[in-house]
């Protein structure tokens, strides 16, 4: 049986430790795309670890922002990866 060098790579992620750093490093890239130039702006750093996404910015407003959008960003993050991978959004 022959898989592509993508498919092995990609095998290799998902059954590994760097699976939640690679999606986030996926979100990050597109995290502009999911929320705005604005609060990409703002936001000081993303991670990912079991399903919760960690959303850390400075900006007291932005951070209410980001709770009251919770469901809004679990949704689009999910549609953006094409698969359930976050489940909760915590904002710090």
């Amino acid at each position: 049986m022959e898989i592509s060098l993508g498919d092995a790579l990609k095998g290799f992620i998902n059954n590994s430790r760097l699976k939640n750093g690679v999606q986030a490093i996926r979100i990050k890239d597109a995290w502009e795309k999911i929320m705005g130039k604005t609060i990409a702006n703002y936001t000081d750093d993303i991670q990912i670890s079991n399903g919760t996404m960690f959303i850390t910015t400075s900006v007291a407003p932005l951070k209410n922002e980001l709770i009251y959008q919770k469901e809004n960003i679990i949704k689009r993050v999910n549609e953006l990866m094409g698969e359930r991978i976050i489940t909760e959004v915590i904002v710090k």
